[in-house]
């Protein structure tokens, strides 16, 4: 079973910067679909960034678009989420997820999820 940890979470000031990591117990990065979602207090879970395993393309939310940046670390087994002009509404619970491509003929995919990391943005 996969297994995943991320870090980089803790308080910045508007405008400022953080860089979250996700590591994966496995050596097969390329596998999966990799995404960052996040849970704002009081609100449901929010779709942040996606790297797709067809293409490799990256898809971002339009709030983040131009702020934040998904990247692929096949050798080091990570995940980054470059976050840039960090804004208080930013504030919330990063998860990093895996999905895997479709294991059979009905689509059925499995995901796998970390324990979460808290960015706060406040001044």
């Amino acid at each position: 079973q996969l297994h995943l940890v991320e870090s980089g979470g803790g308080l910045v000031q508007p405008g400022g910067s953080l860089t979250l990591s996700c590591a994966a117990s496995e050596f097969t990065l390329t596998y999966y679909t990799w995404g960052w979602f996040r849970q704002a207090p009081g609100a449901d879970y929010e779709g942040v960034s996606c790297i797709s395993v067809e293409d490799g393309n990256t898809y971002y939310a339009d709030s983040m678009k131009d702020r934040f940046t998904i990247t692929r670390d096949n050798a080091k087994n990570t995940v980054y989420l470059q976050m840039n002009s960090l804004r208080p509404e930013d504030t919330a619970v990063y998860y990093c997820n895996a999905e895997t491509p479709p294991l059979n003929i009905e689509g059925s995919t499995v995901n796998y999820w970390g324990q979460g990391t808290q960015v706060t943005v406040s001044s």
